[in-house]
């Protein structure tokens, strides 16, 4: 191409840009920094000296006059014949024949770059689509605004880039930024890499370079976010490898972008009651299974020993239901001790090499691990039971175990005689902190003047832990407590579901009394059902769906309409009018006649969290992270999210 031909052409590229953003009323010029500084108040400036710049990065000039030269694009405007138009084809020759050298000047203002002197130059790069060059760089730092998040996530950028000198990765959210920080801090690159003393621009070049390459190559770019945050999920999912390859890392992030999908707004199908419809159309490859006489083979991975955890003992009750209620159509496999956290895949790895064709993964904590190796199998039914998140290619699903909670409130706001109930807590999870404002709901439906109590394990399972809680519940005068919902492997668990506490000693130590009732875990009903649905049709792996078209996020979210959960009581120590309400205010709630978190309700602040006339939804539900007004605690500081922290699949 000739140096006219090329001008020509740079030139015809910034007039589309300038004519598109004045056909909708923008400026179509350059932007420039003397003008966006105008009303802001730069605390310093320090020269960074010479750093290599990614020139996306580079987003205007420095005054108003040399703004017009350029569009947007950073595409000259000027007359072909101008001297500008013969200084830019300069550039472009040396740039060609040679190669530039020399440095340019820049300021950079929130990560963005301001051309100081070197305009001609950036725009010759940019139009040859160089991904980067060297600067000479000011750093402009604004003051710090609490208000204004822009500053805000630059301020978290400044921190990371003290650490890395990283500056071509930025995020939507400012914890982000230390995310990747605490992920990448011992990266070191491979053995047979070249020699560098900078690791972490082998690393932007390796790693994030590639992984950007391949992401907006498939399509990464019509998503609303940010590279940088859609690599942070990537890397949390599958760790943070030496280098990428182009080839293989291209199948698994084809399937990432579809769960990346959630920020379009794609449709969640979210089921909440057991209605579970065959779909239309060819079934998937396991709707064959039985017409041939084999069994489907599925999987459960347990978090813990179904000895020491009742939540382990409900899930494996669940397994050996679903064996009895489908006979030779069904074999089942189960591991216990599975880690909670993404070390997990190595747990359903196994269940995989075993033949497992449906997978459920029992605990909120195993999410990571889950989604990562759904991404592997998509031919694979995983399921993960958790209610926060919802994924293409895991399907979660939960109960709603908020409503015998309420009925526990009822029970135990009716029976208390010195109108303090307790409520020991296991760990700040979503559906805990809702089970406490239900529980407490429902006692002050029943009894105006009764007050509520809540202590904190902080763990799951641990006995110890769980009399220390119950001690101070009844130290304060509590002679009602809640405590856990299911039952221990093979044992009555001393203490569990609603029960009044006497003296043990003359130590300020407590037993359970009477047993009054108790919310129960019936997985069984949901196992059996979801297996029934996958060997239908209803329910498909991720493979079939995306062969046939169909497929959107899907999470199950069942309550005592569905018998996925239930309430015992003791007809012996309840009156029977208390059984009557009990009675009436269940067939309520299975019916849908009973909204229990209805308005108005106001946290422990005064603050109005829904109003009157108004219901809470799923969503509201699921994301609680306050208690109401006449609650006495507070919700634990939690060490890491208690689900995953991934920013896809939230709830809508």
């Amino acid at each position: 191409m000739s140096v006219p031909e090329a001008y020509r052409n740079a030139k015809k590229l910034g007039l589309k840009e300038y004519s598109n953003y004045i056909s909708q009323g923008r400026n179509g010029y350059l932007p420039y920094l003397d003008g966006i500084l105008k009303n802001i108040d730069i605390v310093s400036e320090v020269d960074l000296g010479i750093v290599d710049i990614p020139l996306k990065k580079v987003k205007g000039t420095y005054t108003y006059m040399r703004s017009l030269s350029f569009a947007r694009n950073y595409m000259p405007l000027m007359d072909e014949e101008s001297e500008f138009a013969r200084k830019w084809e300069a550039v472009y020759r040396a740039q060609i024949n040679e190669g530039l050298r020399d440095p340019v000047k820049v300021y950079e203002y929130l990560n963005w770059f301001y051309v100081i002197e070197g305009n001609k130059r950036i725009s010759v790069l940019k139009y040859l689509d160089v991904v980067k060059y060297s600067a000479n760089v000011i750093r402009m730092i604004p003051k710090y605004d609490e208000k204004n998040k822009d500053i805000r996530l630059y301020y978290a950028f400044l921190k990371f880039y003290k650490n890395t000198g990283i500056n071509n990765i930025w995020f939507s959210e400012e914890k982000s930024f230390n995310e990747l920080w605490r992920l990448i801090k011992n990266y070191e690159p491979p053995e047979s890499a070249y020699k560098t003393d900078d690791r972490f621009r082998y690393f932007v070049n390796a790693v994030y370079g590639v992984f950007r390459k391949v992401y907006l190559e498939l399509g990464g770019h019509r998503l609303p976010i940010t590279t940088g945050d859609a690599f942070l999920d990537y890397i949390k999912l599958n760790g943070v490898p030496e280098q990428y390859d182009d080839e293989e890392l291209k199948p698994l992030l084809r399937r990432f972008i579809v769960e990346l999908e959630y920020y379009k707004r794609s449709e969640i199908e979210v089921q909440t009651e057991p209605d579970l419809k065959v779909e239309g159309g060819l079934f998937s490859r396991l709707s064959n299974i039985i017409k041939h006489g084999d069994r489907i083979k599925v999987g459960f991975a347990l978090a813990k020993d179904i000895k020491t955890s009742s939540w382990s003992y409900a899930h494996e009750l669940g397994r050996m239901h679903l064996e009895k209620a489908m006979g030779d159509n069904v074999s089942t496999v189960s591991i216990d001790n599975v880690p909670e956290s993404v070390d997990a895949y190595a747990g359903l790895k196994e269940l995989v090499n075993q033949g497992c064709q449906v997978v459920f993964s029992t605990s909120p904590l195993m999410i990571n691990a889950t989604l990562k190796i759904a991404l592997e199998f998509p031919n694979i039914v995983f399921l993960n039971c958790s209610g926060t998140y919802s994924f293409k290619h895991v399907h979660t699903y939960f109960g709603r175990i908020h409503e015998p909670r309420f009925l526990s409130g009822i029970i135990a706001g009716s029976l208390t005689k010195s109108n303090k109930v307790g409520y020991a807590a296991t760990c700040p999870a979503t559906e805990v902190v809702s089970g406490i404002n239900a529980f407490a709901i429902g006692a002050k439906m029943v009894n105006p003047r009764v007050e509520v109590f809540v202590e904190w394990m902080e763990e799951w399972d641990n006995e110890e832990k769980s009399r220390n809680v119950v001690n101070l519940l009844a130290a304060s005068g509590a002679d009602i407590i809640c405590h856990h919902n299911t039952l221990a492997y093979r044992k009555f668990s001393k203490m569990y579901g609603v029960f009044t506490v006497i003296p043990e000693d003359s130590n300020n130590s407590f037993v359970p009394d009477k047993y009054l009732a108790v919310p129960v875990w019936n997985w069984g009903i949901f196992y059996e059902k979801m297996t029934r649905s996958i060997l239908s049709g209803a329910t498909r792996p991720y493979g079939d769906i995306q062969s046939s078209g169909k497929g959107s996020f899907r999470s199950y979210w069942w309550g005592m309409d569905s018998d996925i959960i239930d309430f015992f009581y003791s007809k012996r120590s309840i009156p029977s009018q208390t059984q009557k309400l009990i009675e009436v205010m269940k067939d309520a709630i299975r019916n849908g006649k009973l909204h229990i978190f209805s308005g108005p309700l106001y946290d422990q602040k005064g603050v109005l969290r829904l109003p009157a006339g108004k219901d809470a939804s799923r969503r509201e539900i699921l994301s609680m992270d306050w208690l109401v007004d006449f609650v006495h605690g507070s919700i634990p500081e939690c060490g890491g999210n208690m689900f995953t922290d991934l920013s896809t699949g939230k709830t809508t």
